[in-house]
C-alpha cells in the first residue's frame, strides 16, 4: 500500500502524540561463521563481523531520527545464539566471548548486545550447558550483554531439567550482582516458544534461519493508544476497538518506514517490524493507564484481563493490515518497572504475583521486570517459570520471566536501575512450596495441538 511519510506525520500529530517513538532498531547478525576451535580466533572473528556491519548503526540511526523527527530510543544488536557457536567450549571460554561481545558493543555505541543464548527446549548440548553455568559470570563481569534461553515449545514440550538449572542461574546472578540491585537479572529471560526475529531486550537473538545479517524493528506508542481512548470516552467495546486498531495502523506505518530507511543507509535487508506497545516509565506512557481509560478502577481489577485481551487483538489485527513485514512477538508488554502504571498498582496491593500471571495469558511475552524477594528458593523461581511455560505451550504462544529475586530485599522495598529499566516494587510470593513438583526433572511432554503435521 503506498503512502508518504509526511501524511503518517500529519495524522499522527492529529492524534496529540505523547511519548511516540520508535523503541528500537535492532541489526540482527549471524555469527555462524565465527566459529572456531581457538577461543582466540573466534573471539576475533566475532569481534571484527559486528564492527564490519554494525559499525555505523548507531550514526545512521540517529540521522534517520533527526530527519523525520520521531526519536529512535534504542539501537541494539542481536547476534546468533552464542551455544551454537562455542559448542565444544568451557564456561571460562564462554565468558570470553560474553567480554568481547560487550567490547564490541560499547565500541560501536549500541545500548544493548542480545544472544548469549542457547535453546534447550528438548535437551543440552554441552555448549548449552556450558553456557548456562557462565551466565552469571557474563552478565556480572559485562555492561551491555543480555543472555536469553529458551526452555520449552509447543512442538517439544517443557524441559524442566533446563527450567531447575535457570532457577539456579537467577539465583547466582542476581547475587553476584546484589551491588547493582541484581540488576543481571534484569538482562536475562527463560522462554518458552522464543522466536527468532525478536528486537526487543534482553531475549533478542538472531535465529539460525534468518539471513546474513538484517534490520528489525520495535515499536512504542502506548501514549497515542491512550489519548486515543480517552477520546472517545464512554463508548461501545466496537467503537473502542476501531479507535485502537486506526492509532496502532497509523504508529506501525511509521516505524516500517523509518525500519526501511535505517536498513536502506546500512545497505542490509529489512526484516520485520514488532508492533508491540512497549511502555516506559514515563507518565502517560503506559499499558496500564490504557487499560484504566478502558474503564476497570485499576489493573488487577476483574476484567483486567479482558480487556488487556481486547488491546492485544487489537495491535496485532492493525499491525498486519499496516505492514507486510510483521514480526517478532507483536502485541502489549506488561513489564511492571518499565510501566508506571503497573508500579503503582502494584504500590496499592491490586496487582498480585497471581493476577499479573493471568494477564500474561492474553498478551506479549510473560512475567517481565518482576522483581520477588531475593530469599525466594530456587524451586519457586523454577515453579513460577514453568507456569508461564505451561501457558505458552498451551496457547501456542511466546511467554517468558524475567524475574529478580533481588539480593538481601523484601516484598515492599524496591530495585531501582533508572532509565528504561525502571524502578520495580518487590512483589511478595506466596511461601507455598513447588519442590516435589520440579524435583520430578525431565521433560514434560508436547501438548495434543503440536500435532499439526
Amino acid at each position: 500500500m503506498p503512502y508518504e511519510f509526511g501524511e503518517i506525520l500529519e495524522t499522527i500529530k492529529m492524534t496529540e502524540v505523547e511519548h511516540f517513538d520508535i523503541r528500537t532498531v535492532t541489526m540482527g547478525i549471524s555469527l555462524r561463521d565465527c566459529s572456531d576451535r581457538n577461543i582466540h580466533v573466534c573471539c576475533n572473528k566475532i569481534y571484527d563481523k559486528i564492527l564490519k556491519y554494525a559499525g555505523n548503526h548507531v550514526a545512521i540511526a540517529s540521522d534517520v531520527e533527526n530527519k523525520y523527527g520521531i526519536a529512535i530510543a534504542n539501537k541494539r544488536v542481536s547476534v546468533t545464539p552464542i551455544s551454537l557457536i562455542g559448542d565444544g567450549f568451557s564456561v571460562e571460554e564462554f565468558i570470553k566471548i560474553a567480554e568481547v561481545l560487550d567490547k564490541a558493543a560499547a565500541e560501536i555505541g549500541i545500548d544493548y548486545i542480545a544472544g548469549y543464548s542457547a535453546l534447550v527446549q528438548k535437551g543440552f548440548t554441552k555448549g548449552d550447558l556450558a553456557l548456562i553455568s557462565s551466565i552469571p559470570y557474563a552478565l556480572s563481569s559485562t555492561k551491555k550483554v543480555c543472555s536469553s534461553v529458551n526452555i520449552g515449545s509447543t512442538k517439544a514440550g517443557i524441559n524442566i531439567d533446563a527450567i531447575n538449572k535457570m532457577a539456579k542461574v537467577i539465583k547466582e546472578t542476581a547475587y553476584l550482582t546484589a551491588k547493582e540491585d541484581s540488576i543481571g537479572c534484569a538482562k536475562l529471560v527463560v522462554f518458552c516458544n522464543a522466536v527468532e526475529d525478536n528486537p526487543f531486550v534482553a531475549g533478542a537473538f538472531h535465529g539460525v534461519s534468518e539471513p546474513e545479517v538484517t534490520l528489525n524493528v520495535g515499536i512504542s506508542g502506548p501514549g497515542v493508544v491512550l489519548d486515543a481512548v480517552k477520546s472517545v470516552g464512554n463508548c461501545s467495546f466496537e467503537r473502542l476497538a476501531e479507535t485502537i486498531k486506526k492509532t496502532v495502523f497509523k504508529i506501525t506505518r511509521a516505524g516500517e518506514l523509518l525500519g526501511l530507511k535505517v536498513a536502506e543507509l546500512n545497505n542490509i535487508p529489512f526484516g520485520i517490524v514488532d508492533i508491540s506497545l512497549a511502555p516506559t516509565p514515563a507518565e502517560g506512557d503506559s499499558i496500564a493507564d490504557i487499560l484504566k481509560a478502558m474503564g476497570v478502577e485499576d489493573v488487577g481489577a476483574p476484567g483486567t484481563t479482558a480487556a488487556l485481551a481486547m488491546l492485544n487483538d487489537c495491535v496485532k489485527k492493525a499491525g498486519l493490515m499496516a505492514s507486510t513485514y510483521v514480526g517478532g512477538m507483536s502485541g502489549a508488554f506488561i513489564p511492571v518497572s518499565e510501566d508506571a502504571g503497573m508500579i503503582r498498582a502494584v504500590e496499592r496491593g491490586n496487582l498480585s504475583l497471581e493476577k499479573l500471571e493471568a494477564m500474561t495469558s492474553v498478551c506479549s511475552v510473560g512475567l517481565d521486570m518482576v522483581a520477588i524477594p531475593g530469599d525466594t528458593p530456587e524451586s519457586t523461581i523454577a515453579g513460577i517459570i514453568a507456569d508461564e511455560a505451561a501457558i505458552g505451550v498451551i496457547n501456542d504462544k511466546t511467554t517468558a520471566a524475567r524475574l529478580i529475586p533481588a539480593y538481601g530485599k523484601s516484598a515492599g522495598e524496591y530495585v531501582d536501575y533508572g532509565g528504561l529499566l525502571g524502578r520495580a516494587p518487590i512483589m511478595p510470593v506466596r511461601n507455598i512450596s513447588s519442590e516435589l513438583l520440579m524435583k520430578r526433572g525431565g521433560r514434560f511432554p508436547a501438548p495434543s495441538r503440536s500435532l499439526t503435521n
